[in-house]
């Protein structure tokens, strides 16, 4: 116990979150109005190749990078970070692939809008701190970008929401929630499944973000800076970017953060916003104790941060009501001691799947009362883009989805498609967030989702992973 608490020490001591990666936290939340597009460089030759461009040089870019540039045919024109740091470990990695740097800007917080209104793109992936990255989308699109991809959650407002609906609406640009788990491979065959009519017809669906953040919250930093009852932590220059700002969020919020990662393969099944949509929600939330415990049990109760009141209830339950008759039980569970899962369970009249477990029962075709292996059912149902792309995103990360998503994203642009997962996906995942805050602050009350199709959902088609 003791060397645990000296390596949280030496981790946390420096703990605190805020300000840094790609953004300050002082617009969050704010509507958007991007600075009006100058006029813009004229392309040079055309080489055929589509032009991408990068906001937040973190992680997560670099893998979409590795994705970008493992698929022929692209290019990356430019790259955006207010950090020295990361902006030059993402030119050493593009560096790797033996292909001409990217210009590259930096500097202050609205630099993003110079690289938007100064180059010529195809494609702006948004990969920023979750309070950045409605600004970004709107000005990328307002820039006239005919593809925005952002990065998960999409929205942390409701107020945010109706921003990318109605600037990629006035703008005709795509926007596409960069949602991986979509793509994951036995949620792909699930779906198919589900299309196939195997089990009957959909009833309800389970889904969540169940995973141990603690330490990721609190990582390495160089410095502490905590002043009682500003509210706010700050951590240093060092700590992993994640914790730089995702922390804060469990300060000041008390609802389901990070919902996509469930929500999105588990619509798909039910058909949301192209025949069905969420009519209402309801949500409440324990108490909040594993922050708390975790910086005690290894820091100490004397450690500057068992001084800070965390707002996020430990274990947040959202129901949700479509319209076509069907619910949804959503669970986030960030600050708990619990092994990683996303509860996936997938029900109908005739069966269901449930990824705990990893389990399947098809009615008529299961023995009675005895779970199937679900390996068995997904290799029989396996998803033609993952038997067509199997061997090229066996080194992508996350088990192969970040590359079938790129690809896929790639192939709509390419082909002038509309996004795979379009702005009213994006936005009705990501009301989550805002619509089970305000279900918790109000005792767990119904709330009404926004159709943010307007009425087009009762006559769209489905079109992902057709």
């Amino acid at each position: 116990m003791e060397n645990t608490r000296r390596s949280f020490l030496k981790k946390v001591s420096a703990a605190g979150i805020g300000a840094a990666g790609l953004a300050m936290a002082g617009n969050a939340g704010a509507t958007t109005t991007a600075a009006e597009p100058q006029k813009k460089k004229t392309a040079g030759k055309d080489d055929g190749k589509l032009r991408f461009g990068f906001i937040g040089t973190g992680s997560r870019c670099h893998e979409h990078i590795n994705n970008v540039l493992a698929i022929p045919g692209n290019k990356i024109v430019a790259i955006c970070d207010i950090q020295q740091g990361p902006i030059d470990s993402t030119l050493k990695h593009i560096a790797k692939f033996n292909v001409p740097a990217p210009k590259v800007y930096k500097g202050g917080e609205r630099e993003f809008e110079n690289m938007l209104n100064n180059e010529e793109f195809d494609c702006v992936i948004i990969a920023s701190p979750w309070e950045w990255h409605v600004p970004m989308s709107v000005a990328a699109m307002k820039a006239g970008v005919p593809y925005v991809g952002v990065e998960v959650s999409a929205a942390n407002t409701l107020e945010e929401c109706w921003d990318l609906v109605n600037v990629s609406e006035a703008t005709g640009s795509h926007l596409n929630i960069m949602e991986n788990v979509c793509y994951r491979r036995d949620c792909m065959a699930a779906l198919n499944m589900v299309r196939q009519g195997l089990f009957g017809e959909i009833l309800h669906g389970g889904c969540g973000y169940e995973h141990d953040l603690r330490e990721v919250k609190f990582n390495d930093g160089t410095h502490y800076n905590y002043v009682p009852g500003s509210g706010d932590l700050r951590m240093g220059p060092t700590a992993f970017a994640e914790a730089q700002w995702r922390t804060n969020h469990s300060v000041h919020r008390n609802g389901d953060i990070y919902p996509t990662h469930g929500i999105g393969p588990v619509a798909h099944c039910m058909d949301i916003n192209r025949g069905n949509r969420f009519l209402s929600l309801s949500a409440m939330a324990t108490q909040s104790r594993g922050l708390h415990k975790f910086i005690v049990d290894n820091g100490g109760e004397n450690h500057p941060l068992a001084k800070v009141n965390f707002n996020l209830g430990d274990i947040v339950t959202s129901m949700i009501k479509c319209s076509n008759g069907q619910t949804i039980i959503v669970t986030h569970d960030t600050n708990s001691p619990r092994p990683y899962s996303l509860g996936f369970r997938v029900q109908g009249t005739e069966g269901l799947w449930m990824n705990d477990g990893d389990h399947v029962y098809v009615q008529g075709k299961s023995k009675p009362h005895r779970w199937d292996d679900s390996e068995e059912w997904f290799k029989k149902y396996d998803h033609k883009l993952w038997a067509s792309l199997e061997s090229q995103a066996a080194e992508a990360g996350h088990g192969g989805m970040d590359y079938i998503m790129m690809y896929d994203l790639i192939d709509a642009i390419r082909n002038k498609k509309p996004a795979p997962m379009d702005c009213y996906d994006a936005a009705a995942w990501s009301a989550i967030s805002g619509l089970s805050e305000m279900s918790i602050a109000r005792g767990g009350a119904l709330v009404d989702f926004p159709d943010f199709t307007r009425g087009q959902w009762i006559h769209r088609q489905p079109q992902f992973a057709l």
